[in-house]
């Protein structure tokens, strides 16, 4: 055997004419492609062409935990022009293409993920065999960046999983597992971890083979082997597209134009529109906005809760409340964060419930074959109950998640610092109460944190860890940890009333109200925030969550901040309506009938006592929402409730989906102009009601010419 090592890239031939070419980044814990790597790859594929000695290649990563990554995204920051991007996609798939041709069978071994570019690279390969580990997945996740595939992705992963199955994955940028990718033909076999390399070598000695994937059943014979069949698949896409993204979003409709163009007019053609559309989206607002998004979550990734506090380690947690978010909670800490959890409900139901919750998911898992129904039992059994406090004297965190009620949670406090140790955390769940006054009567009030998250917990990625002013730097550190483990983006705020996420919500909430008192259909204000980005309009989202909790933070607000928080009465009327929305079925959307919570209810206008017409645009309705979000938010970075205006843009598009593509509160304020976004609110203040008067920061900001970034 000999050895040619050539920093990212180590050739190592065997006697059996079979060579191992391994992928190492030095200094980083996953591969990534980057552009230096071109001149690099072309040496050592020039010198594999020449060596008649070797008659295929297994491409293996040298990392223990990942096959590659994807590619190094900063590369695009660098790119002052589309020319240029587009000459980076070009290099990559000039690299590819050559894989492609050969003379030599090369076999991608894939363990870990192989995203992006990494699954470009594999899908460039021969043959890919991959893992059974959970830990194995692929998928083309670039248009979560605002970008498509661009080294190749659109042109071969539709040849291999058929067109509906590619553009599906390249339009939700959704990756799939070992056992899906063999299904879909994306992978040749899956094999044990110990045999990786062997299986993958037993290919290399074969010859390449013929790719096209067939499409199976007659339905799919027709939509993907035909023309007019393709003409069905692609228009119905386009349509679902546009229905989702309402044109926000650039790179979807670019992702079935390119992929169109290699069906219609070959490979060649295909690639050349995959490189162009690729440096067109590289330029465009909406994907820069969506990098420093991934640039901002990455770096919290590293962060801990507190500079130079190292995180104790969270051996065994509690959870005191079984209804849905502490089933949600539970669910986190055992499926994620692998953490056995106990759960203590005062009823069995609420227990039965808490169990529930995580059985009907892990159960939806292991139908659809995303995991072992062994897999589902381990996790299953890190969840224990009890009715009383026996077995949770030696946990390390509990998380407290009981109604809204400061002398409850009091109480509980209590009863943890009687029963468990000196150092368990009790973080609370509430959503309104200050962190400070569930503290106030501890005998430690140093191990109180706020833990707020965020429903349905499984699904909704941000958690907001609330510091009173007594709580320890070590307990901020292990819960910042702790939340991390679950799967969650953890924003650090300052106690207060409604923290950050809800008090940004609550003036944006009550101006869809005061529009709908003003006579706008609910319908139309909601289409209006739809439009403007948001997952959901202000009006669904309060059936959603339950009109009662929604409103049951006002009054703290307004108890906190006074006027400027004041809701209007309307709630009041719909709440003696026993109106709680999507829960009870009775709300402002009608929940009878075949397709509940689509139309209005039309019974809320006479309750209210208006008659809806249209008299304002759009343009005007979500303006008048959002610059009370802004302003708000612009206080709350102000007051130091927020630590950065990375966070708070973070907390916003995490927590209550602010559009992505805007880049969150404060980064949109600086692309609109703080100066601007003073002027509107002044004319709002002067128009339409005085709570819109900007905040003295803005004020300052606008007169000073500066920005949040």
């Amino acid at each position: 055997m000999t050895e040619q090592t050539q920093s990212a890239f180590t050739l190592t031939r065997q006697d059996n004419g079979i060579a191992i070419l391994t992928m190492d980044v030095p200094g980083e814990s996953m591969n990534t492609l980057k552009a230096a790597f071109g001149e690099e790859m072309t040496v050592l594929l020039d010198e594999i062409e020449n060596d008649s000695s070797i008659k295929g290649v297994v491409l293996v990563s040298g990392k223990d935990n990942s096959f590659v990554a994807g590619a190094d995204i900063t590369m695009l920051d660098a790119c002052s022009t589309a020319e240029e991007a587009m000459a980076l996609a070009k290099g990559g798939q000039d690299i590819f293409n050559r894989i492609e041709n050969m003379r030599q069978t090369f076999v991608a071994a894939i363990h870990g993920p192989a995203l992006g570019g990494g699954l470009e690279l594999a899908m460039a390969c021969h043959y890919r065999i991959c893992t059974e580990s959970s830990a194995t997945q692929l998928g083309l996740p670039e248009v979560q960046l605002g970008l498509l595939p661009g080294s190749g992705g659109t042109q071969r992963l539709p040849k291999l999983a058929g067109i509906q199955q590619a553009i599906k994955m390249m339009l939700t940028g959704s990756s799939v597992r070992a056992k899906q990718a063999k299904k879909y033909g994306i992978v040749d076999d899956v094999v044990p971890r110990s045999v990786l390399v062997d299986v993958a070598s037993q290919f290399a000695a074969k010859s390449k083979p013929s790719r096209k994937a067939e499409p199976k059943g007659l339905v799919n014979k027709f939509l993907e082997g035909t023309a007019p069949g393709r003409n069905i698949v692609f228009k119905k896409a386009g349509e679902q597209t546009q229905a989702k993204t309402r044109g926000n979003y650039p790179a979807p409709q670019q992702i079935l134009d390119v992929v169109a163009i290699g069906i219609n007019k070959g490979m060649q053609a295909g690639l050349e529109a995959e490189a162009k559309a690729f440096g067109q989206l590289v330029m465009t607002p909406e994907s820069k906005q969506l990098r420093q998004i991934f640039f901002a979550t990455t770096a919290m990734k590293k962060e801990s809760g507190v500079a130079d506090v190292p995180p104790e380690k969270v051996n065994k947690v509690g959870v005191l409340g079984g209804g849905l978010m502490g089933g949600g909670i539970a669910y986190v800490t055992a499926t994620k964060a692998g953490v056995p959890v106990r759960i203590k409900d005062i009823q069995p139901a609420g227990i039965a419930n808490a169990m529930k919750y995580s059985y009907d998911l892990l159960n939806k898992k292991v139908k659809r074959r995303f995991m072992r129904k062994s897999e589902m039992q381990k996790q299953m059994a890190l969840l224990t109950s009890t009715l009383d406090y026996s077995g949770l004297q030696d946990a390390d965190i509990i998380v407290e998640a009981v109604f809204e009620d400061v002398g409850l949670k009091r109480k509980m406090v209590a009863d943890v610092e009687q029963g468990c140790k000196a150092d368990t955390i009790f973080a609370s769940n509430t959503s309104s109460i200050p962190i400070a006054e569930i503290a106030a009567e501890a005998e430690r009030p140093e191990n109180v944190i706020g833990l707020h998250y965020f429903s349905p917990v499984d699904k909704m990625p941000l958690a907001e860890v609330i510091a009173h002013e007594n709580t320890s730097d070590q307990t901020i550190s292990t819960t910042v940890e702790f939340a991390k483990k679950q799967g969650k983006t953890p924003v650090v705020v300052k106690d207060g009333a409604g923290f950050y996420v809800n008090r940004i919500l609550a003036p944006y909430m009550n101006e869809a109200a005061s529009l709908i008192l003003a006579g706008e259909p609910i319908d139309h204000i909601d289409k209006a925030l739809l439009n403007f980005g948001f997952p959901v309009g202000p009006v669904k989202l309060l059936d959603e969550v339950g009109i009662d909790v929604g409103t049951k933070i006002i009054p703290i607000l307004m108890d906190a901040f006074g006027e400027r928080f004041t809701a209007p009465s309307a709630f009041d009327k719909v709440l003696a309506d026993d109106r709680k929305g999507k829960k009870n079925k009775k709300g402002f959307y009608d929940y009878s009938g075949k397709k509940p919570g689509k139309a209005v209810d039309e019974s809320i206008y006479p309750l209210l006592g208006v008659s809806p017409s249209k008299s304002r645009s759009e343009s005007e309705i979500s303006e008048r929402c959002v610059l009370m979000m802004l302003n708000e938010a612009a206080r709350c970075l102000d007051e130091g409730v927020i630590r950065s205006a990375r966070d708070g843009d973070i907390g916003a598009i995490f927590g209550i989906g602010f559009p992505p593509f805007l880049g969150g509160p404060f980064r949109y304020m600086d692309q609109l102009g703080v100066a601007k976004v003073v002027e509107r609110l002044n004319y709002y203040a002067d128009k339409v009601d005085a709570k819109f008067k900007p905040a003295a920061v803005l004020e300052t900001m606008a007169a000073e010419n500066t920005n949040f970034y």
